[in-house]
């Protein structure tokens, strides 16, 4: 199979990631004799500097003609410094998300075997966690109306959403609850917030079309609580931008490291997929990030945009090894072993792959 893949390296520790990620992703399409062909394109701090735009017009219609997007971190502090900037990175990763429809953000969390001392959590509470959070990408307060008025004393930002918006996400939550253990929780805030009363009202009327689905209903704040206490009682999590925002980055610690979950952001035609830590930007050309997380999204990317599962299945097998192997970056590493760089990873996982 051919495949045309365009690379948003962005910002930081992104085009080092990125590069590990093509090497695998190279090596196991030379192994299942496919073929890929990148298309790099600009976009973040990186496009700023180049162009003036977070995210161009060029970049936007490369993504448009590829079978997938394969994305690195995006940020810079100098732009985190400066409350009065009018442009930033992040407003490149919005209007992506926005112009490409990407409509859900898959967020899987969970636990490696040889990392479970890794995690903050007692082993107890987070063995056997598998769970799944989608969270709703391109609506809520995110993009509602937002302003300041009383001569700038006053900041208001609006959460908003239909019930279109937050049917096809429940969709898609329903849909892959029926392909795990058909256990599903709408995740808001329906005590206090009307937002969230449609929200629930939604599902409520959808759970009709899914009798075998069991569904719950929890407010936000009792589900962070929870994903600490016991993370391994969830299966799918559905929930809004703001929530899910916040939640999927408390549930990244589970498994030990932010440099491990992947995840992928999906819509009717285009689909992209990328780590879920930043763009940390002191580490930048270190050598010392680590390439896993991106490794694992491209896995997921030939599963879920190309249905090539053994593919997928054969990249996340090399990474197990990896890490029981503890050949693995300075942030995986027992204290007082030796730990390899960004590209030595890489290199040791495409001699596991051949």
């Amino acid at each position: 199979m051919d495949f045309k893949i365009a690379l948003l390296a962005g910002d930081g520790i992104g085009p080092e990631v990125i590069n590990e990620a093509v090497k695998v992703s190279d090596a196991i399409a030379e192994k299942f004799n496919h073929n890929i062909e990148w298309k790099p394109a600009l976009v973040g701090a990186a496009a700023i500097d180049a162009v003036g735009d977070p995210y161009p017009n060029e970049t936007h219609d490369i993504c448009l003609t590829s079978d997938a997007i394969l994305f690195g971190a995006i940020g810079h502090p100098r732009f985190d410094k400066d409350p009065l900037a009018k442009v930033r990175p992040e407003q490149g990763l919005l209007r992506m998300r926005k112009k490409l429809g990407l409509f859900a953000n898959v967020r899987p969390t969970f636990t490696f075997p040889s990392l479970l001392n890794k995690s903050p959590l007692k082993k107890e509470r987070i063995q056997g966690t598998d769970l799944v959070f989608l969270r709703e990408l391109t609506g809520g307060i995110y993009f509602g109306e937002r302003g300041r008025k009383d001569n700038g004393n006053t900041a208001f930002d609006t959460c908003t959403y239909n019930r279109d918006e937050i049917k096809r996400i429940a969709v898609k939550g329903f849909e892959l609850a029926m392909k795990r253990k058909k256990k599903l929780c709408c995740v808001d805030k329906a005590n206090v917030l009307e937002s969230s009363r449609l929200w629930r009202e939604t599902f409520q009327e959808m759970e009709k079309d899914y009798p075998d689905v069991k569904v719950s209903y929890e407010f936000v704040d009792a589900v962070a609580m929870r994903l600490v206490q016991w993370p391994n009682s969830y299966d799918i999590l559905v929930t809004e931008n703001l929530f899910g925002d916040i939640l999927t980055d408390e549930a990244s610690v589970i498994s030990g490291s932010m440099g491990l979950m992947p995840s992928a952001s999906v819509g009717l035609e285009n689909s992209l997929y990328e780590p879920i830590h930043g763009s940390f930007p002191e580490a930048a050309g270190l050598g010392i990030a680590n390439p896993l997380a991106t490794i694992l999204s491209a896995a997921m990317m030939f599963e879920m945009s190309f249905g090539l599962n053994n593919e997928g299945a054969n990249i996340r097998e090399v990474v197990n090894r990896s890490l029981t192997e503890g050949k693995v970056t300075k942030d995986l590493a027992e204290e007082g072993k030796n730990f390899l760089s960004t590209s030595d990873v890489g290199d040791y996982l495409i001699e596991l792959i051949k």
